[in-house]
């Protein structure tokens, strides 16, 4: 997927289309991130956490590639920007649970129960969601203003509202049954912020 992205940054590049160039390179810097965070910071990042985040970032750069047959698959493949929202927004909820989840851990002052934990999952994604759309809307107001390509494109509020509820669909995933698979990371970040209190 790595190669596949870099093949992409090149694609946007030599056909001078900003959308595909900008999205793919941000998803091509994204697949080190797991590397980074696991030699930089002693945060494990197995084989599935790594392709839980690569696919996210791949599934989304190749949505705006134009393919044979197909078209973009973010307008011409119904369900693509939904899976790419319940997969991103996963992501967001993962990261929301590890962080919470250590500093319950980390703080004798702070218990967070399961069904709170469950409200707080969700809660932070949707938050983050909704920050992302905002996002879009600026970028493609901002676009239109100057008379340039959107990297990203809002395609009014009932989009809005459907990658809301599917950002809730990856978030109730991860707040379900998410919390095994981030255990070694829960770890990881407990003892750093154990050796920051110490």
């Amino acid at each position: 997927m790595q190669v596949l992205l870099g093949v992409m940054v090149v694609v946007g590049l030599v056909t001078r289309n900003g959308g595909v160039f900008v999205n793919a390179s941000v998803g091509f810097a994204v697949t080190f991130l797991p590397a980074t965070l696991e030699r930089d910071h002693g945060i494990p990042m197995d084989a599935g956490l790594t392709l839980w985040i690569t696919s996210a970032v791949f599934l989304h750069a190749l949505g705006t590639i134009a393919l044979p047959v197909v078209g973009t698959p973010y307008t011409s493949v119904w369900w693509w920007d939904h899976l790419t929202h319940a997969l991103s927004a996963s992501i967001v909820a993962a990261t929301g649970y590890s962080t919470a989840r250590a500093f319950d851990l980390h703080s004798d002052s702070v218990h967070l129960p399961p069904r709170f934990m469950f409200v707080f999952i969700l809660t932070f994604t949707l938050a983050f969601g909704v920050f992302w759309e905002v996002i879009e809307f600026l970028i493609s107001l901002t676009a239109a203003r100057l008379g340039v390509g959107s990297v990203l494109t809002q395609y009014g509020l009932g989009d809005t509202m459907l990658d809301l509820l599917f950002d809730t669909a990856g978030a109730v995933v991860v707040a379900t049954w998410g919390s095994p698979q981030l255990t070694d990371v829960v770890s990881a970040l407990t003892t750093r912020f154990d050796r920051t209190r110490a």
